[in-house]
């Protein structure tokens, strides 16, 4: 569209019936980048599809890994100490991770009393998500929802839902990505 010399802000606007800031806006938007002007436009958290596009590898059995703390859905702080801690990273929007949570949900279960803690972790968008989830099936496992933030500390590997089992030494004894069978998580506590 041309411009018409020496028109007023004003005049413009009313021709072309634009908002009131409009000229303002789109000014500041340009010369200070949209993250100035609309909250929105700022650097969002990354999509899923961006943080599974640089996730790293699965860790190797015997692999070290500290966990680090994160609150619980229940609001409780969860802390890895010097005891068997199981991983599950998974979603309520995952197939796979449907056809596996009533199995780790047994597992957690029959072994909670032999000295298992469990760990699931939601990669849900909103932790909200993630508790209807369990709830509507009554799961009770352990579980937290691994924000983005939390997840530049403790990164989840390639792949869900991904299964990790560390000893009371934090090493990786156990490291599976895809669903696990029911026999196979029947298997872990093998490895207590």
């Amino acid at each position: 569209m041309a411009q018409v010399p020496n028109q007023s802000e004003n005049a413009l606007r009313k021709q072309h019936e634009l908002p009131m800031n409009f000229a303002k806006r789109r000014q500041l938007t340009l010369g200070l980048g949209l993250g100035a002007l609309w909250p929105w436009a700022r650097a969002q958290a990354p999509s899923e599809a961006t943080l599974e596009a640089i996730a790293p590898a699965m860790p190797k059995v015997g692999d070290v890994l500290k966990v680090p703390p994160i609150r619980l859905l229940t609001g409780q702080d969860f802390r890895h100490e010097r005891q068997p801690l199981l991983l599950y990273w998974w979603s309520s929007t995952c197939p796979f991770c449907a056809q596996q949570s009533p199995s780790m949900q047994a597992l957690w279960l029959s072994q909670k009393s032999r000295g298992l803690r469990m760990l699931a972790l939601s990669i849900d968008k909103k932790p909200e998500d993630a508790q209807a989830y369990l709830q509507k099936r009554g799961y009770t496992f352990p579980a937290a929802w691994a924000s983005p933030e939390w997840r530049k500390q403790f990164p989840k590997p390639k792949g869900l839902p991904i299964t990790l089992f560390l000893n009371s030494q934090h090493q990786v004894l156990l490291a599976e990505k895809g669903q696990m069978f029911a026999e196979d998580v029947e298997a872990i506590p093998r490895l207590l």
